[in-house]
Formats: C-alpha cells, sequence, structure tokens
C-alpha cells in the first residue's frame, strides 16, 4: 500500500475529488492547509505573501494503482495544459499496515487482512 499527499489549489480540490472518485478511488481525507513551494510565494506591489492556501488531500491506494492514480490527480489538478507554478506537489510514501478502527481488522502490505484482538 501507498499514500499519496496531494496538495492542490483550492479551486482544484473539487476536480481532483470527482476524479478520483470516478477512477475508482473515493477514500480521501482533505485539509485546508498554507504554505509555499519553490516560488517562494506571491509578491503583489510591495506585499509578499508567504502562506498561500492549499489543500491537502491524503488517500490510501494499492501499489499497482499508483501510476493510474498519481496520473488521475495531476490531470485533474493542472491549471491549463501544461500546468503552472503552484498548481500543487504529490509526495508517495509506503504504509506498511493500516487498521480499521471499528471492525479491528488489520490490512497488511500484501492485501491480506486479520482481525486483531483487543
Amino acid at each position: 500500500m501507498i499514500m499519496l499527499r496531494s496538495i492542490v489549489r483550492p479551486e482544484k480540490v473539487d476536480n481532483v475529488l470527482a476524479a478520483l472518485m470516478a477512477a475508482g478511488f473515493p477514500g480521501v481525507t482533505r485539509m485546508s492547509v498554507v504554505g509555499r513551494g519553490k516560488q517562494r510565494g506571491i509578491k503583489i506591489g510591495e506585499v509578499t505573501y508567504d502562506e498561500i492556501p492549499k489543500e491537502l488531500l491524503i488517500t490510501v491506494i494499492r501499489d499497482q494503482d499508483r501510476d493510474f492514480a498519481v496520473k488521475t490527480i495531476i490531470k485533474a489538478a493542472r491549471t491549463g495544459e501544461k500546468g503552472a507554478f503552484g498548481d500543487g506537489k504529490i509526495f508517495v510514501v509506503p504504509v506498511e499496515e493500516a487498521y480499521t478502527i471499528s471492525s479491528g481488522i488489520r490490512e497488511n502490505t500484501d492485501g491480506s487482512t486479520e482481525e486483531v484482538a483487543i
């Protein structure tokens, strides 16, 4: 399993969520965040805004779905055909195991599951 952490423009988040749902990835956590990338913020006149509002989307998927999910996010989050500075970033992180709190079931990297004794 892998976790995709996608930082996208707020105006693109609904496009990304809809694209992920249509692609078969309904489980997403969404958070409003602020930050800056390589562009070091935005300068308007004499004022520099170095904390730019973004949305952080987190989803955990199977390893074999990585390329498809990443391409889905890029296509939905990109501004214009070639993209623009500030469109965002996707971070791919390995996940060793996941637990479902309500059932106590653990899902392992190989896709197997087992109930955890509580």
